[in-house]
């Protein structure tokens, strides 16, 4: 049902059951928020979102108040734009004073505020926090002083990803958002998956930086310092540089790594394909075996680490294959190291990925070998971005250069691994070959595309009708894997990504919370895979010849040795 209210004096059609948000987002009326996430139940908690009610003359939340016959309202009205300054100034009454030294200056929706409401002054003076901050996580740093107490880490935490790894401790003036018991991170249930620092609005949340050891590292001559970057990152890097968004960067990304001093780049994509190689291979080993169905992902670290704390009645169904990060360390570190002559623990191996779990994951105990760690440092899409801004590279002056070989070439599956369904659809063009014989007929699988949490499709390939499912956030797999837990039994294959659209959209992105700038670098990707030549891993040149000359062939005795693993359940506090 549909009617008519006023607007800032404006006729405007307003339709039955929306908040009034909502009704000025479609006419293009714009109001500042603070607690309000999209598609998710209002909270009412920051009330920034204000506006007068002529009618009644009171002023009410638009982000939770529907919307009402004959109602008149005004955005910004004299008393509106008050009402709205004096909150922004209670919120900064006990914020701490060091913008100049936070890593959200001028990113920061509070700062943002105060400039567009003009706080020049302080009018309101409060006891500031004296919180510590938590820096015992292996990815996050928690820094409460700076929180304004919006809550949404808190239900991004809880709804989207299904962790509650953080809550709203004590009441009142006292309240804090900490973890079970105000213990620190470590002790958590945090996955690491940086979706938290996405959509806070200060700089309460930030990723733990590798900064002061690679800066170390390319100053010691004694090092050779070599880079890897994940498929995602040349697609979205760009924003970083006020360029257009989506915009492949892929070969002025190589030259300006090499500006900096890094002395090998390779590209991630080719242990993408080193990834299909051995996924593939495992998913028709099992589905001939007909054991540990379905076999899911093991590409995200934040889902490996969910499973270990809240699934491991679904470990045994993880794919032992290392992620990509982690198959290029492992293959710098022996295959490259081979080639040039040179010892694996003089080799300081850096990954800059759209993940902040990466972090997490580079120290897992199963990640090295002999004590050398496969990754020594991984720096998210952001710090990437800080770095040269640091060294005084200016990226758009660059001409573009290719990366090193070997592992230097890669196939356009590899590159969908940047999208949810990617590392699914990528997979099953290889595993069609090697059941068939025969390459697909048409590669784009439309079923595993697009952005909903949960997406399935039946392939019947060799006479076999395979069943996959693709799932990302992890509150969708949760619903999925309970159905597995009941008896459904016509999936053979899942794809699991903690964040939501993928690692396109992952924890150490860009923050920006334009929906349409998502959809530009999952557009890039596609277009990517659709004007190349090389469209499956198993037809890369440069992952045929590792196999010919190291690896003997996927699943072999070297594979097993360099790019699988295992996991094991974790105990933390929940």
């Amino acid at each position: 049902m549909n009617f008519n209210i006023e607007i800032n004096n404006k006729t405007v059609e307003a339709v039955q059951g929306e908040t009034i948000l909502d009704t000025l987002k479609r006419n293009g009326v714009k109001v500042p928020t603070l607690c309000h996430l999209k598609g998710m139940l209002p909270t009412g908690a920051c009330r920034i979102c204000i506006v007068e009610n002529e009618t009644t003359g009171k002023l009410i939340p638009s982000c939770s108040q529907p919307v009402e016959t004959g109602m008149k309202i005004l955005t910004h009205s004299p008393r509106v734009n008050e009402s709205r300054k004096t909150i922004i100034e209670l919120l900064l009454s006990n914020h701490p004073d060091d913008c100049l030294y936070c890593v959200r200056n001028k990113n920061c929706e509070l700062q943002d505020l105060a400039e567009t409401y003009q706080v020049r002054e302080r009018r309101i003076r409060g006891k500031k926090n004296k919180h510590h901050l938590d820096l015992s996580g292996t990815s996050i740093v928690r820094d409460p002083a700076k929180c304004i107490l919006c809550e949404r880490c808190v239900r991004v935490c809880d709804e989207v990803m299904g962790v509650s790894a953080i809550e709203i401790l004590y009441r009142g003036s006292n309240s804090v958002v900490g973890t079970a018991f105000n213990k620190g991170l470590n002790t958590s249930s945090c996955i690491n998956c940086g979706q938290c620092i996405m959509v806070c609005p200060t700089g309460a949340l930030s990723e733990k930086s590798h900064f002061p050891e690679l800066i170390e590292a390319l100053k010691d001559k004694k090092k050779k310092v070599v880079v890897q970057y994940a498929p995602s990152i040349t697609v979205s890097l760009a924003e970083e540089f006020n360029m257009k968004p989506g915009e492949d960067i892929n070969g002025l990304l190589n030259a300006a790594l090499r500006k900096i001093g890094f002395d090998n780049v390779f590209d991630t994509t080719f242990t993408a394909d080193l990834t299909i190689m051995e996924e593939s291979a495992e998913l028709i080993q099992r589905i001939t075996e007909n054991k540990n169905l379905p076999l899911i992902t093991s590409c995200c670290p934040g889902w490996v680490k969910y499973a270990e704390e809240f699934a491991d009645d679904f470990i045994p169904n993880i794919s032992s294959c290392k992620s990509p990060q982690q198959m290029m360390g492992a293959v710098i570190k022996s295959y490259f190291a081979q080639q040039i002559n040179t010892k694996p623990e003089e080799i300081y191996s850096v990954s800059i990925m759209p993940c902040t779990a990466k972090k997490f994951e580079m120290q897992r105990v199963e990640m090295n070998r002999n004590g050398i760690n496969d990754v020594d440092a991984v720096l998210t899409t952001r710090e990437i971005s800080k770095l040269f801004k640091l060294f005084g590279i200016d990226i758009k002056s660059l001409e573009p250069e290719t990366a090193d070989s070997p592992m230097g070439i890669r196939s356009t599956a590899g590159k969908l691994f940047a999208n949810t369904g990617g590392v699914m659809e990528a997979a099953l063009r290889t595993a069609h070959f090697k059941l068939t014989g025969k390459e697909l007929v048409n590669f784009k699988i439309p079923q595993v595309r697009g952005l909903d949490g949960i997406k399935e499709a039946k392939m019947t390939i060799a006479g076999i009708e395979v069943g996959v499912a693709v799932v990302s956030g992890l509150a969708n797999a949760q619903k999925l894997l309970q159905e597995i837990r009941n008896g459904r039994k016509d999936l053979h294959f899942i794809e699991i990504m903690a964040c939501p659209g993928g690692c396109i959209s992952g924890g150490g992105q860009p923050i920006n919370s334009d929906e349409s700038i998502l959809r530009s670098r999952i557009k890039a990707i596609y277009a990517i895979d659709h004007r190349e030549s090389i469209k499956v891993s198993h037809k890369n040149p440069e992952i045929i010849e590792i196999y010919q000359n190291f690896l003997e062939k996927p699943l072999s005795h070297k594979s097993h040795e360099l790019l699988h693993t295992h996991y094991e359940k974790r105990d933390v506090l929940k």
